[in-house]
């Protein structure tokens, strides 16, 4: 589904990433992890055509990212609030996206009552705006707009960042069922590395823009990552 190859962005002169080669089978749910810095919001920003490479390409789905937008209608992310519209209230967003991936108003609403929980009615029926939330609740209204319309590729930046714990660990479960029972396929950066081993199938690590680790996760991939980690620190 994602092909990287001979990819590097260089900023001022400094190679901030460079990945030879990459590949990412359609419906695989594939964690990337690293300190800040390794390159991994770079490399996401590359993938959605937010930024140009300096070298190299990515293909999503056999398609060039940077030749034409025929991977936008089965791509969804959210990378941080720049993605939400403050100005409308969750509901407005919601019916935006929508719109936009030609899910019917009837069926959008049916959708969003599985979401009731998760959203702890705090999102809709709220009048409030998407500005007015917590960053928390702005996060959910985020990632939750990303599922709209089903689509095949969904990446996401540290998709647990300011959620409570009870509301990490139905995202967990959320983004696990996603993986399991519609094949899309999943890209997830995340700091946590105890989240992202136990939804991601595999893992790859990154420091300073290169590959350090590709992992297919087994019980011992935890111990390894914080053993990496904690090699590093002591340098």
């Amino acid at each position: 589904m994602i092909d990287v190859r001979e990819l590097q962005k260089t900023y001022g002169g400094n190679l901030v990433l460079d990945l030879p080669e990459l590949k990412i089978p359609a419906g695989q749910s594939f964690g990337l992890v690293g300190n800040n810095g390794a390159g991994k919001t770079t490399f996401f920003s590359l993938l959605l055509d937010l930024v140009e490479p300096t070298q190299g390409e990515i293909t999503n789905g056999g398609e060039k990212i940077q030749k034409n937008d025929q991977w936008k209608a089965h791509t969804a992310a959210y990378i941080d609030q720049d993605f939400l519209i403050g100005y409308l209230t969750p509901e407005e967003y919601f019916e935006l996206i929508a719109q936009l991936r030609q899910v019917d108003l009837e069926s959008l609403q049916s959708w969003l009552q599985g979401f009731e929980s998760f959203f702890k009615g705090e999102i809709l029926g709220r009048k409030r705006y998407i500005r007015d939330l917590s960053k928390g609740n702005q996060k959910k209204v985020g990632l939750i707009a990303c599922l709209i319309g089903a689509p095949k590729v969904v990446v996401l930046d540290e998709p647990f960042a300011n959620l409570d714990p009870s509301s990490q660990i139905q995202l967990k479960d959320l983004l696990k069922n996603l993986s399991e029972q519609t094949q899309t396929t999943l890209l997830i950066s995340s700091h946590d590395l105890n989240h992202i081993t136990e939804v991601c199938e595999r893992i790859v690590l990154l420091d300073h823009g290169t590959v350090q680790q590709d992992l297919m996760t087994t019980p011992e991939t935890l111990k390894t990552l914080e053993t990496y980690f904690t090699s590093i620190s002591k340098d």
